[in-house]
């Protein structure tokens, strides 16, 4: 499952994702992107994985390429999560190589936060 928890600043979304991800999940964000690229800015996803299991890859990729388009939407990009799942991050988000992308640790969280809302 995909939580949408808050939306910091204008194009900052803060997301959690748990159990394991599906094509339902990313429709949830679409709005959300599409709104902030609508205003003229650039995409700031926050990623926080808790008890996350992967993702049903039927779909999920079907839908995620509609948003690959936009890779060069996104300004930055922070991860949270065990190290197990740093690997996974990686590949997801090879679309988004325009981004900055950095990983941090579960007790970062609140460094994460900084960063993502950081000119």
């Amino acid at each position: 499952m995909l939580q949408i928890t808050d939306i910091k600043r204008e194009n900052v979304v803060v997301t959690v994702a748990s159990g394991k991800l599906n094509q339902h999940d990313l429709e949830k964000i679409h709005p959300l992107i599409h709104s902030i690229l609508e205003k003229g800015l650039k995409i700031r996803w926050y990623l926080e994985m808790n008890d996350f299991q992967g993702w049903h890859i039927e779909g999920l990729w079907k839908d995620f390429s509609k948003d690959v388009g936009h890779e060069k939407e996104y300004e930055k990009i922070a991860l949270v999560g065990e190290k197990k799942w740093r690997k996974w991050a990686a590949q997801f988000m090879k679309p988004f190589c325009n981004a900055e992308i950095k990983y941090f640790d579960p007790d970062e969280k609140q460094e994460a936060k900084i960063w993502i809302e950081s000119e």
